[in-house]
């Protein structure tokens, strides 16, 4: 019979050896991780990769070291310094979080209490308990799914198997270093017992392992077949003066809410007409696939007479990385880097 207690003094003694360094990782044994990083670390993590996260957290830390260093922040400097990185009610409820902790005088200790924050879901609480306060809390990313699919041989497809993994990765949760253990089992997921061609051989827990046992680790999780995403077209409108570029700040909530962008119609629900009188012309098209749907986007560009200038950014002060990926990308087709282009900004100078 299995035995959770081995599982983890055997996980954690790999983890010991062998843990990846990360800017908001204390080293194993090491105590508690700081509540702020670990959570800061946790929403900039959610459905995005360690290594586009990186940089992103080093630029916060740096802006801003504390909890009430961000509370106090700008909210358009917060959403500058998110752009790129994606899914941006993270970035609204990073500021909302912030403002609620330091209100209340630091962050709750418990996996209940910390549900209650703004943008804190089930996983996500249960990290911070565990990581930066040591509750013996259950931490399943998909990582850690893959990881306990593999060790009990589930073969139920996703995602009706994940209350049964759920339920064998608490069986495994141990009372001690329970946050150490989280991170051991993410790690490993990450860099052994990865979706394809599994490194079964070096495994800390290749001995434990039903599904080594039966010859079927690559193939599990199994997934169900995946239904096609809807496609959705709009029109974005990209308009310049000499001096300034037209852009404006999307509604709060709701897809890029909040963000910098340029104006566009149809393909979030509006149907708005073009922002200004010009002679616009289609300078070609991008495609970005968002997590329930696809998008296509016509973009339109023209150069619009001086008098729309109070109702842009000044080309000065104007920086595309601050906007998200998908506005960089109609930035970039409408005024491409080439001086000899054809383009807005070009047919101005």
């Amino acid at each position: 019979m299995r035995e959770s207690s081995v599982i983890a003094t055997r996980l954690l003694g790999w983890y010991d050896r062998h843990a990846r360094k990360l800017p908001w990782r204390v080293p194993p044994g090491a105590g508690r991780g700081d509540p702020y990083r670990v959570w800061l670390s946790e929403i900039m993590l959610q459905q995005t990769t360690v290594a586009a996260v990186k940089s992103y957290f080093e630029r916060f830390t740096t802006l801003w070291p504390t909890v009430e260093d961000l509370a106090r922040a700008d909210d358009a400097q917060v959403m500058a310094e998110w752009a790129g990185l994606g899914y941006y009610a993270r970035a609204r409820n990073l500021v909302a979080c912030a403002r609620q902790v330091a209100a209340q005088g630091g962050f709750p200790t418990t996996r209940e209490g910390l549900a209650g924050l703004p943008g804190v879901g089930p996983y996500t609480s249960a990290a911070i308990a565990a990581i930066a306060h040591d509750a013996p809390e259950t931490v399943v990313d998909g990582n850690v799914e893959r990881v306990t699919a593999r060790l009990f041989a589930v073969e139920t497809p996703m995602p009706a198997a994940k209350p049964v993994l759920r339920d064998l990765a608490a069986t495994l949760t141990p009372q001690k270093r329970p946050g150490d253990f989280a991170q051991a089992a993410m790690d490993l997921g990450a860099t052994i017992c990865t979706p394809r061609s599994p490194a079964c051989t070096i495994c800390p827990l290749t001995d434990d392992c039903d599904a080594r046992a039966r010859g079927i680790a690559a193939d599990l999780p199994r997934k169900s077949p995946k239904k096609p995403k809807p496609e959705r077209r709009g029109i974005a409108w990209v308009g310049l003066t000499n001096s300034a570029v037209l852009v404006e700040e999307r509604a709060p909530k709701g897809l890029l809410g909040g963000t910098l962008a340029f104006p566009s119609t149809g393909w979030d629900g509006s149907d708005l007409p073009p922002p200004a009188p010009a002679d616009w012309r289609q300078v070609g098209a991008v495609r970005r696939i968002f997590t329930h749907f696809a998008l296509e986007l016509t973009v339109m560009a023209a150069p619009l007479r001086r008098q729309r200038r109070a109702a842009g950014c000044p080309l000065d002060e104007f920086d595309p990385e601050a906007l998200p990926g998908l506005m960089r990308k109609v930035w970039s087709l409408a005024c491409p880097a080439d001086p000899t282009a054809t383009s807005p900004a070009r047919s101005l100078t």
